[in-house]
C-alpha cells in the first residue's frame, strides 16, 4: 500500500516538472527575455491612400475666439438716450459777403430831373448789408414822383437828431437835393397805378 502511495506522488512531482519546462519553453513568463525589443508599429495609412513625410507634425487646431464678447463702438448711443444736436453754424461777421436780395421798396435817392414836363427822382436800388445799413448799388434810374406824395423826412433833411419822420412836400424835398446831390438817402416808395411815386418815407440812418 505504501509502495502505491510513493509511485503516485513521484508521478505527481513529474507532472508538475512537465508543466513548468513547458511554461519556459512558451516564453509565458515576462522575466524569461529581458533584452527582447518590442516591434515598432506600423502607421496606419491616412484616408486617400498618401503616406506622411518624414518628419511632419500634425497640425493643431486655433483655439475658437467665439467666445470673447465684442468690444462695443466708440460712437454708440446709450440706449434710452438721444444724440446730442449739432452744435449751429456760427452768425457771419461784418464784412463777410451776407447781402440780403435787391429790396424791391427801396431806394437810395440820388437827385431829381424836371425834364418831361414832371419832377423825376434819380434813384438806385440796393441790397442791406452789415450791421443792416441800405447799400445802393447798379445803375442809376428815373423814377417819377407825384407833386401831392406823401413824404415823410428825417435827419439830416431835417437837422441832425430828428429820429421820427415828418412830413414835408415835394418841393421841400427838391430844395434840399439842390443842395445837397448825391447822398443817396434810404427812402421806402410805392408807386400808384400809373408807376408814379405816390408815398415816400425817409430811412433813418445814424
Amino acid at each position: 500500500m505504501g509502495a502505491v502511495r510513493g509511485q503516485a506522488a513521484a508521478a505527481v512531482l513529474a507532472v508538475c516538472g512537465i508543466l513548468a519546462l513547458s511554461a519556459c519553453q512558451n516564453g509565458d513568463d515576462p522575466a524569461a527575455a529581458p533584452d527582447a525589443k518590442p516591434s515598432a508599429a506600423a502607421p496606419a495609412a491616412p484616408s486617400g491612400g498618401a503616406e506622411p513625410s518624414a518628419g511632419a507634425t500634425a497640425a493643431v487646431p486655433a483655439p475658437s475666439k467665439t467666445g470673447a464678447a465684442p468690444k462695443p463702438s466708440a460712437t454708440a448711443t446709450p440706449a434710452g438716450k438721444n444724440p446730442p444736436a449739432p452744435a449751429p453754424p456760427p452768425a457771419p461777421t461784418c464784412g463777410a459777403d451776407h447781402r440780403m436780395p435787391v429790396s424791391p421798396d427801396t431806394i437810395a435817392v440820388q437827385r431829381y430831373t424836371p425834364e418831361g414836363g414832371m419832377t423825376s427822382l434819380i434813384v438806385q436800388h440796393g441790397t442791406y448789408g452789415c450791421p443792416g445799413r441800405f447799400e445802393p448799388s447798379g445803375p442809376w434810374t428815373y423814377i417819377p414822383i407825384s407833386e401831392k406824395a406823401k413824404i415823410t423826412a428825417t435827419a439830416p433833411i431835417l437837422g441832425p437828431g430828428t429820429v421820427m419822420g415828418k412830413p414835408i412836400s415835394t418841393s421841400e424835398l427838391t430844395g434840399w437835393l439842390d443842395t445837397h446831390p448825391d447822398k443817396g438817402l434810404p427812402f421806402h416808395y410805392h408807386l400808384n397805378a400809373e408807376g408814379v411815386i405816390d408815398t415816400l418815407d425817409e430811412i433813418y440812418v445814424k
